[in-house]
């Protein structure tokens, strides 16, 4: 399937993926996206320009060519990048809507959601000037939590709500104390892997632990798991709190590659490396609050699913160009995200009606 030519020559298609159009009407109205008619006589008028703003690859002034060719609007590129401007809030709030489409229904089987975050940077830019923030639903493969931020915007746990049969299953990056706290004391569960050095941890009795000494004696290809505690930070008003850390030695050829990246990334940044950062290398360790029902091993292999979301972003960086941002104006460019962002969704909805049972590929509206 083509995607570009689902947003261009499909649109029926798409627009039955989305609220009726009096509801689209409504939010573009109030959201101030809409205020006027003149060129743009409708809000799928405007959201079709957006989508083939940011999706297509088109400049500005490309676009405005291509709607006056195909019979969609006659403007020109400058009235075209105002209307786009006033769009961001409107597209925000599209967003979310798909988004609660995909609640699921209150059930006590474990719900895996994994986390992570992407980078996007403007033109001519090489920092990370925006962010985008992910929650992916393994269990039914689909997109379930969007949150765009600029550059101040960090990875944290704290970005997430979870329910007591969830699982936030994330890398080191959002290995803080806070984050952490922050899931614990909601009541859902985290899987998030560590380095030596990022969570400090205390032994049950509240005395300091050496997290490569407790490692060392670790057998070969056996998950173990020790009860520890994660240690207070009292200038965040965090308490100790008990979770369970698990830990696998790696194969000698895992472990290598892992120290030759560690060395790597050393010489890259012109610093040397920790000795304990090597040692270290030769395990892959989380921490959990999930209970002893689920196994060590069960634990590891949760963890491995983390690389799902890897492949969500780079699908979204290949087929809707994520990464390629056309924008430097931050109104516009937060409209692109938002409109790059609802294309993915109504890309996984739409393959998953074309390759549904039903015959015409996409779910009828009523008349």
């Amino acid at each position: 399937m083509n995607t570009r030519e689902v947003f261009e020559y499909q649109w029926p298609y798409l627009l039955s993926l989305l609220p009726p159009l009096e509801a689209l009407e409504a939010g573009a109205y109030t959201s101030g996206a809409l205020s006027r008619r003149r060129s743009v006589d409708s809000a799928s008028t405007l959201l079709r320009l957006a989508l083939a703003y940011a999706f297509c690859g088109f400049s500005l002034r490309q676009t405005a060519a291509w709607a006056e060719s195909c019979g969609i609007a006659s403007l020109s590129d400058v009235a075209l990048l105002k209307r786009l401007r006033k769009c961001h809030v409107w597209f925000s709030e599209l967003l979310a809507a798909k988004l609660a489409e995909r609640a699921p229904a209150p059930s006590a089987a474990l719900r895996l959601r994994l986390l992570d975050a992407t980078a996007v940077s403007q033109p001519g830019s090489s920092n990370a000037d925006w962010r985008i923030h992910l929650g992916f639903d393994l269990g039914r493969m689909s997109i379930d939590h969007i949150e765009l931020t600029d550059r101040s915007g960090a990875e944290s746990l704290s970005r997430f709500q979870l329910a007591p049969n969830e699982v936030a299953i994330a890398d080191c990056g959002y290995a803080h104390r806070a984050g952490l706290f922050h899931i614990y004391s909601s009541g859902g569960h985290f899987l998030v892997r560590i380095n030596w050095l990022n969570v400090p941890l205390l032994h049950p009795d509240g005395s300091r632990l050496d997290l490569l000494s407790l490692l060392r004696p670790l057998p070969e290809a056996q998950a173990t798991s020790f009860s520890v505690l994660v240690a207070p930070d009292k200038q965040r008003n965090i308490p100790a709190f008990p979770v369970r850390l698990v830990a696998v030695r790696k194969s000698e050829a895992a472990a290598e590659d892992a120290r030759q990246r560690a060395i790597s990334n050393g010489r890259r940044c012109r610093r040397a490396v920790d000795p304990r950062t090597l040692e270290a290398a030769g395990y892959a360790f989380v921490l959990t609050t999930l209970p002893e029902t689920h196994s060590a091993t069960q634990i590891m292999d949760f963890y491995r699913f983390r690389w799902q979301i890897e492949l969500v972003f780079k699908r979204m960086k290949s087929i809707l160009n994520l990464d390629e941002l056309p924008a430097k104006d931050p109104a516009l460019a937060r409209t692109v995200l938002y409109a790059k962002l609802l294309a993915a969704l109504l890309v996984e909805d739409f393959t998953t009606h074309f390759l549904a049972i039903s015959p015409w590929g996409y779910t009828l509206r009523s008349a």
